[in-house]
């Protein structure tokens, strides 16, 4: 777990980023985050029961629904970017196990150890109290492959 060699991975190889929290409102960090990100040349899908879109793209009430619609587009999530309280980790990593998504990032802040073993144990690469915008910063601001 957030091994320098799987942040890299992330930035390289992921396009379509599901972010659980994205919000609509400018000001808040899932939003920036993502803007960036989504500047930067990601896909981003805001996963959120509390709104209809953001960003451009439609919003999704779970990770279930986001996948259904993606996967009619001949689409798949490649990350799971989470911008939740940490008690609501174990349900989200429990989806991202289920749906097989290879790939979970949680925000600064975001700790949730034991849920965080049991995606790695799955055979997710997980990231977590890491901010996605300053790793990709760090890694200098080129558009992902």
């Amino acid at each position: 777990m957030n091994e320098p060699q799987t942040i890299a991975e992330i930035l390289d190889k992921v396009h379509t980023i599901a972010v659980v929290g994205l919000t609509n409102r400018e000001g808040r960090a899932s939003f920036g985050v993502s803007r960036f990100m989504q500047n930067q040349g990601y896909r981003i899908i805001p996963v959120n029961p509390q709104i209809e879109s953001s960003l451009g793209e439609k919003a999704y009430p779970d990770l279930d629904a986001a996948v259904a619609a993606l996967k009619k587009e001949g689409t798949e999530i490649d990350l799971v970017n989470v911008f939740r309280a940490p008690e609501h980790v174990p349900a989200i990593v429990k989806d991202v196990i289920r749906l097989k998504i290879p790939y979970l990032w949680l925000q600064e802040g975001v700790v949730h150890d034991e849920a965080a073993g049991r995606a790695e144990a799955a055979g997710t690469k997980v990231v977590q109290d890491h901010c996605i915008l300053k790793e990709r910063m760090a890694a200098g601001w080129k558009n992902p492959a």
